[in-house]
């Protein structure tokens, strides 16, 4: 559970900053507010402008019991379909993968648990990513076959199970072999 300042850094923090609140303090490690908002991160204005509306938007909600309610069953209920959608997209060559990663991240806009598995994935995705790169050329062709054999495998199984259709059989016999 989030743990509320009680002190002057929090009041100034939720007054100078219609943004953060429920104990969140700035990140003291980015530039001063009066910098550029492209020298801050990168991001144009109207980013982060769009931000800090959906930001002041989810706080009025939740600012009400009852639309703090409503929009927790709501994410909930939205989060829980995508990621539905995506398991059953995963055995299929496509982004399943990716889409149960979306449900979660519409998870963790009410859910601390799910914010907590959203950054465990993001972090443990940019370690393999880095540790790929690093490897040499040869490592990289044998993991990427490997890869490639587990989705035709996938898509062979997902097609014979489903369509009761053998892909080799049916390769062989359009190819005379």
């Amino acid at each position: 559970m989030e743990q509320m300042d009680s002190g002057p850094e929090q009041a100034a923090t939720t007054e100078g900053d219609g943004e953060l609140g429920y104990g969140v303090t700035p990140d003291r490690s980015s530039p001063a507010p009066e910098s550029e908002p492209e020298a801050q991160n990168g991001v144009s204005l109207p980013r982060q402008a769009q931000r800090g509306r959906v930001g002041e938007t989810l706080d009025l909600i939740r600012a009400n019991p009852t639309g703090r309610m409503i929009l927790r069953i709501s994410v909930a209920i939205a989060g829980l379909a995508v990621v539905a959608l995506g398991i059953l997209l995963i055995p299929l060559p496509g982004p399943g993968w990716f889409i149960v990663i979306g449900g979660l991240a519409i998870w963790a806009v009410e859910f601390t648990w799910a914010r907590k598995l959203l950054d465990f994935t993001r972090r443990n995705v940019r370690a393999w990513t880095h540790w790929i790169g690093r490897q040499p050329w040869p490592l990289r062709s044998v993991i990427g076959v490997v890869g490639l054999v587990f989705v035709a495998f996938v898509v062979w199984a997902s097609v014979k199970v489903s369509l009761d259709i053998d892909l080799i059989t049916e390769t062989r016999d359009f190819f005379g072999w």
